[in-house]
C-alpha cells in the first residue's frame, strides 16, 4: 500500500473511532412556550377508525409524575409501507402553535420517537403528531401530557 493510501486509511479509521454525536435530551417544552395561551376550543382527539394510514401511539403515558421523563411514541404502518421520516411533524398546540419537530429530530426513528430525558413544565400540554407513510397515506393523533405540579 502506498504512503498516500496508508494515510487515507488512518484518517478513515480515526473518523470511525470518534464518539457518536450526543443525543442529550433537553426541554421538550420550555416554560416560555407553556406560558403561551392555549388554543380556543381545542380538545384531545383520538382518531379511531378503519384506515390503512399509519398509527401513532403514545407509549410513555400521558400522566407524568417526575422529571425528566421518557417521551416515547410508536409508529405503526400497514401493507408493507414504511414511515416517511421527512413527513413527521410534532406540534405543541398553543396560540401560536410551537413546532417541536426540529428538537425531536435526533430521537426520530422509523419505529417512532424515543427521547429518554425530556423535560417540560408542570401543567397540561396538548401535542399533535402528523406523519405519512411511503404510500402517501396520512396519520395523525393528538394527546395531552399532564405533568404533576
Amino acid at each position: 500500500m502506498s504512503r498516500k493510501g496508508l494515510g487515507l486509511l488512518v484518517v478513515c479509521l480515526m473518523a470511525l473511532c470518534q464518539p457518536l454525536p450526543s443525543r442529550a435530551a433537553g426541554p421538550l417544552i420550555t416554560p416560555e412556550e407553556a406560558a403561551l395561551p392555549p388554543p380556543k376550543g381545542a380538545v384531545g382527539v383520538d382518531r379511531r377508525g378503519v384506515t390503512r394510514g399509519p398509527k401513532i401511539e403514545l407509549v410513555s403515558g400521558s400522566d407524568i409524575a417526575s422529571l425528566p421523563t421518557r417521551f416515547q411514541l410508536k409508529f405503526q404502518t400497514f401493507g408493507g409501507a414504511t414511515v416517511d421520516l421527512a413527513s413527521v411533524k410534532v406540534l405543541y398546540l398553543r396560540t401560536p402553535n410551537v413546532d417541536l419537530t426540529e428538537r425531536l429530530k435526533t430521537f426520530l426513528q422509523p419505529a417512532g420517537i424515543d427521547m429518554p430525558d425530556a423535560s417540560l413544565p408542570p401543567g397540561e400540554h396538548m401535542l399533535r403528531v402528523d406523519l405519512k407513510d411511503s404510500d402517501g397515506r396520512a396519520g395523525s393523533t393528538s394527546f395531552i401530557l399532564k405533568v404533576a405540579r
